[in-house]
């Protein structure tokens, strides 16, 4: 059950609380990605300390390793992984981008508009190849080969389902189909009107297939309460599919609601205004796979209530660490014998411990303890940013905190 709380004047922004059989998450929030049912480098006390409410794991790496039956005879994510607080899984549909058109180009969720005209003829050419190789996406489902062994697998929307059953997460997202941002409009419309049929069958398979088999009505979390399911919006960096893309999912009966795919940095802020206006007001949006400190402020202005992001922890194993003041590279001979905090008003276990010398030096030697103190900053740093930016909604001061974080951070 979603509450909302305060809204943001003249904006879609908005505080509020998700109720989960887990736990309550205090939105805005930003959700640590643990993968494999790990955040990499950090233990579920760690992360629990440093201010994170809740941690995402990914449907497709735990169906391959370890498998979901074995995640359902330990208890659910919570007990395999040792986690107290509410828990997300993604349906698997971002591993048909990243198997298949992303794999070949490099490319992530965002590209420039000018990176997309420059290479648009090369990307086009090279993406059936590409699928041919690795993946195949067809109507019932995605044929792909486990990066592990090799192995051949199957998705359909009802698998990925019911593989999220298993994992038993409080929150569960629809299978869908992640396009590449480089994708011309015919097949982000075909990509985004597959995910939508998909995402009648996820939502049917979900509400039905445990009534049909035990009696039982509903799949449940963990704890044996009932899952929140959420549908997709797609559409690419393209204002009219998104525009159908949040009608057509808003209209069927999800829990709340993902906006996922591929965007242009340029167009995120129109993109989550005409989206959000469209989506049901009562029901949480989550934002999949963004979470920059300026996409957050973009997010949350127009109306996101949470978010995922692995960049936190990915740029903190190469020694890149959030600041006010923006990133720093703490392998720099610069910081060897600099014997100050990260942050000095930081409040994170690394900053209130240990100096830039004695971090770069870690990195230096390849310790692994650096990617431990490196992402417990920067996860620190993007979680209680969220937080300040929630309580800035509160106390009516959301845009001096936005002017002033941004003027610094970009400087």
């Amino acid at each position: 059950m979603f509450k909302i709380e305060k809204k943001l004047k003249n904006k879609f922004g908005r505080v509020g609380e998700f109720i989960t059989p887990n736990g309550i998450i205090k939105t805005p929030a930003f959700i640590v990605v643990g993968t494999k049912a790990t955040v990499k480098s950090l233990s579920p006390e760690q992360v629990n300390n440093l201010g994170a409410q809740a941690v995402l794991g990914n449907t497709y790496h735990l169906y391959l390793q370890p498998g979901d039956d074995i995640i359902k005879k330990a208890g659910g994510l919570n007990k395999f992984m040792n986690w107290n607080g509410p828990t997300f899984t993604d349906s698997g549909g971002f591993q048909v981008f990243s198997l298949g058109e992303g794999f070949s180009s490099g490319e992530n969720k965002f590209k420039s508009q000018k990176n997309i005209l420059n290479r648009s003829l090369k990307i086009s050419s090279k993406i059936q190849n590409v699928h041919t190789k690795l993946v195949k996406i067809k109507e019932d489902g995605v044929e792909f080969r486990s990066y592990i062994d090799g192995s051949k697998h199957y998705f359909t929307p009802e698998k990925s389902i019911e593989i999220q059953n298993n994992i038993g997460a409080d929150i569960i997202f629809a299978f869908d189909e992640c396009s590449s941002p480089s994708a011309e409009y015919d097949y982000q419309k075909e990509a985004m009107e597959r995910t939508h049929r998909w995402a009648k069958r996820s939502l049917y398979y979900n509400n039905h297939h445990y009534l049909k088999n035990s009696g039982v009505q509903f799949p449940s979390s963990s704890n044996g309460n009932k899952q929140a399911l959420f549908g997709i919006v797609q559409g690419g960096k393209f204002g009219d599919l998104r525009k159908k893309s949040a009608k057509v999912i808003g209209g069927m009966d999800f829990d709340g609601f993902g906006i996922g795919g591929s965007f242009s940095k340029e167009g995120l802020d129109e993109t989550l205004r005409f989206v959000n206006g469209i989506l049901p007001e009562e029901k949480i949006k989550h934002l999949l796979g963004i979470g920059e400190p300026i996409d957050l402020f973009i997010g949350i202005e127009n109306g996101i209530d949470s978010f995922d992001c692995v960049s936190p922890t990915r740029i903190a194993r190469t020694g890149m660490l959030y600041t006010k003041h923006g990133r720093i590279n703490i392998i720099k001979a610069e910081y060897s014998r600099d014997f100050s905090k990260i942050e000095d008003d930081c409040e994170c276990y690394t900053c209130k411990n240990y100096t830039k010398a004695y971090l770069s030096h870690l990195f230096r030697a390849q310790e692994m303890f650096a990617s431990t103190l490196a992402s417990i900053h920067n996860l620190y740093f993007i979680v209680n940013l969220v937080k300040n930016i929630r309580q800035s909604i509160l106390d009516k001061n959301f845009y001096e905190l936005k002017e002033k974080f941004l003027k610094k951070y970009y400087a």
